[in-house]
């Protein structure tokens, strides 16, 4: 059995890390203030997140059927605290996730958000200015 340490680690690792939000999802923070994720992140007790260099596959994988329009939001790692933890997830690519404090469920307060901006897909690839 691997070491705990070696499949979490809440330092974070990265300047900033990243959320892929529907407009629906978007507009909410805004109107209330702290991002709060989709269905999936509530029901697994955090919020979905990834290195930048993880964010083309992420889109690959999970986001080419959404018809809604996508926004990629660049978060300020060391504001999430203690609350980001990178987890591996398919035994080699290790992903930031945002639990809150002491591990409970909670949204990323927008004060963290240093910038947005839309993603378009054209010719099988996503593109925003966060990506270039």
């Amino acid at each position: 059995m691997a070491d705990q340490n070696e499949e979490q680690n809440s330092a974070p690792t990265e300047e900033f890390v990243y959320r892929i939000s529907t407009s629906k999802e978007w507009d909410e923070s805004h109107r209330l203030g702290h991002i709060c994720g989709g269905h999936l992140d509530k029901s697994s007790g955090f919020i979905h997140l990834s290195n930048l260099d993880q964010v083309q596959s992420t889109l690959q994988n999970f986001f080419l059927n959404i018809k809604d329009e996508l926004y990629l939001l660049q978060i300020e790692a060391k504001k999430l605290g203690d609350g980001l933890i990178y987890e591996l997830v398919d035994g080699c690519n290790s992903f930031p996730h945002f639990y809150g404090p002491s591990r409970s469920f909670s949204p990323i307060p927008m004060d963290a958000v240093t910038n947005s901006d839309k993603i378009t897909f054209s010719d099988g690839r996503f593109a925003c200015s966060l990506l270039e």
